[in-house]
C-alpha cells in the first residue's frame, strides 16, 4: 500500500519508522534495482511499468533523495540507491526464508546460513558442526562453502572468511591466524635432503592456491620475500583450495604452502613433511563475521559464541577473539 498525501506529510516530517514503511515501493525499488530496468522490474512483479515508476518516485520523495540516475541510456543507481538496495534485498530475503520455514513447519525456526572456506571446513570445522548438532539438535544450520577471499557473494547470516585484517561495519572475531611452511610427501623430502630451501623450491613444482582478485603467485611471493630467497612463482599448478593443493603434494612431486596448524594431523602421521624449519605468518587469517544487528538474534549469538569457544579450545592453535 502506498502512502496517501496525509500519511506522506507525516512520514516526511519525522524519521522513517516501521509504521510508515512503504512496502510496495520498497518491493518496486528492489525489483528495478536488481535488474537496473523499470521494464524488467515491472515484469518481475507482474505489474505495469507506470505503477513501478510511481512507487519508486514515492520512495524517492519519502527519502528526499534520488535512487536512480535516469539521465543516460542505462539506468544507474545513485549513492543513495547503492546504500539502500542491499539492505532492502537482505530484509526481503530474511522475510521470505522465515515465512517459508514457518509455512513448512510452524514449530521450526529458520536455518542459520553459515559460510565456511572449503579447506577449513574439511580439516577443522566439520567435527565442530557435528558436535554442535549433537548439543543443539533443534538449531538448523545451512552450510555453504566457496574459495572466496573475504565475504562470499551469496547472502549469509554468518561467515568465516579467509582474509587479511580489515575494518568495516560488521562484527568480526579473529578465529585463527595462518602460519605457513612448504610441505611435501616423505619421498620428495628424502630425495631432496641436504639442499638449501631456495634450491629445494627451485628443483620441484610449486603448488598454488588461487585467491579471487589476487595474482596467481601471491602466497609464494610473500613467502619468498619474507625468507629473502629468489623464486620463480609463476610455474606449477594452481588449485581452488589449500586442502586440494596439500592433497596433491602428499601424492606427487609438488611443494605446497600449507597452514601447519590446519594440517597438523597429516604432519604428525608422517603423510606430510615440513622439511625446513621456516614458518611464516603471511598476514592472512580466518575471521568470523556477521552484521551487528544480527547479534540480537539469540540463535545467531549462540552459534557465534559456540564457534569462538571451539576455536579457542584447540590445543596450540594461535587464536584470539576480537
Amino acid at each position: 500500500m502506498t502512502l496517501d498525501v496525509q500519511e506522506f506529510a507525516i512520514a516526511r516530517s519525522s524519521p522513517v519508522n516501521r509504521r510508515w514503511l512503504p512496502l510496495n515501493a520498497l518491493r518496486a525499488f528492489d525489483a528495478v534495482g536488481q535488474r537496473l530496468s523499470f521494464t524488467a522490474g515491472a515484469q518481475a512483479l507482474n505489474v505495469s511499468q507506470s505503477a513501478v515508476s510511481r512507487h519508486v518516485i514515492s520512495l524517492e520523495e519519502l527519502l528526499g533523495h534520488k535512487l536512480f540516475d535516469r539521465s543516460g541510456q542505462t539506468l544507474v543507481l545513485t549513492a543513495a540507491g547503492r546504500a539502500l538496495l542491499p539492505e532492502v534485498g537482505k530484509a526481503f530475503d530474511r522475510l521470505e526464508q522465515t515465512m517459508n520455514a514457518i509455512s513448512a513447519n510452524p514449530d521450526t525456526s529458520r536455518p542459520i546460513r553459515l559460510h565456511i572456506p572449503p579447506s577449513l571446513l574439511q580439516q577443522v570445522v566439520m567435527p565442530m558442526i557435528q558436535a554442535f548438532h549433537a548439543e543443539h539438535p533443534a538449531i538448523r544450520i545451512d552450510i555453504s562453502s566457496s574459495p572466496a577471499v573475504g565475504l562470499p557473494s551469496g547472502e549469509t547470516d554468518m561467515a568465516i572468511v579467509f582474509d587479511r585484517p580489515n575494518i568495516d561495519d560488521r562484527v568480526t572475531d579473529l578465529l585463527w591466524m595462518v602460519r605457513v611452511a612448504p610441505v611435501c610427501s616423505p619421498q620428495v623430502a628424502a630425495r631432496n635432503a641436504g639442499k638449501s630451501l631456495e634450491q629445494f623450491l627451485a628443483d620441484n613444482p610449486l603448488l598454488h592456491v588461487k585467491l579471487e582478485g589476487q595474482p596467481r603467485g601471491l602466497l609464494w611471493s610473500t613467502f619468498a620475500r619474507q625468507c629473502r630467497i629468489e623464486l620463480d612463482v609463476e610455474r606449477g599448478l594452481a588449485f581452488d583450495a589449500n586442502a586440494l593443493a596439500v592433497g596433491y603434494a602428499m601424492h606427487s612431486d609438488g611443494i605446497a604452502l600449507a597452514d601447519i596448524d590446519m594440517f597438523a594431523p597429516e604432519i604428525a602421521a608422517g603423510r606430510l613433511v615440513v622439511p625446513y624449519d621456516t614458518v611464516i605468518n603471511d598476514g592472512f587469517g580466518y575471521y568470523l563475521t556477521l552484521r551487528a544487528d544480527d547479534l540480537a538474534d539469540p540463535t545467531i549469538s549462540l552459534v557465534r559464541s559456540w564457534l569462538i569457544a571451539q576455536f579457542a579450545a584447540r590445543p596450540g592453535a594461535p587464536v584470539a577473539a576480537g
